[in-house]
């Protein structure tokens, strides 16, 4: 039985990443040693979508909020950078935000039903 999910991002600078996922999100961790931080994350849902075009093989990572505007806010004043406006997709509100080492993370707010 499939009892969690252990997803990764690759990052050029993974100890800056870490310490955004720590230090900016807050995000709960264990240290698995020798500094390399182990992150629980909130409620998930996974979809899955057709291939389309060059999207073969392709897998995202969105961070998910109740209110898009107001955690803009919040990581702003944080110090995080936005790459894209907040953006209607009818199924949600999408933006992206800059992870340390230049990597783009998304957020959205979902309008749909969630699984969570």
């Amino acid at each position: 039985m499939i009892t969690g999910v252990h997803a990764l991002i690759y990052s050029p600078d993974a100890e800056k990443a870490r310490a955004f996922f720590r230090d900016v999100l807050g995000l709960r961790h264990v240290d698995a040693g020798e500094g390399w931080l182990i992150f629980a994350l909130p409620p998930a849902e996974l979809g899955v979508h057709p291939e389309e075009g060059d999207e073969k093989g392709r897998h995202e990572l969105f961070l998910m909020c109740d209110d898009v505007h107001k955690t803009v806010d919040e990581l702003k004043a944080k110090g995080v950078e936005f790459t894209r406006p907040i953006s209607d997709q009818g199924w949600g509100l999408l933006t992206t935000l800059r992870m340390p080492g230049g990597r783009e993370l998304g957020l959205y707010q979902p309008r749909h039903q969630t699984a969570i």
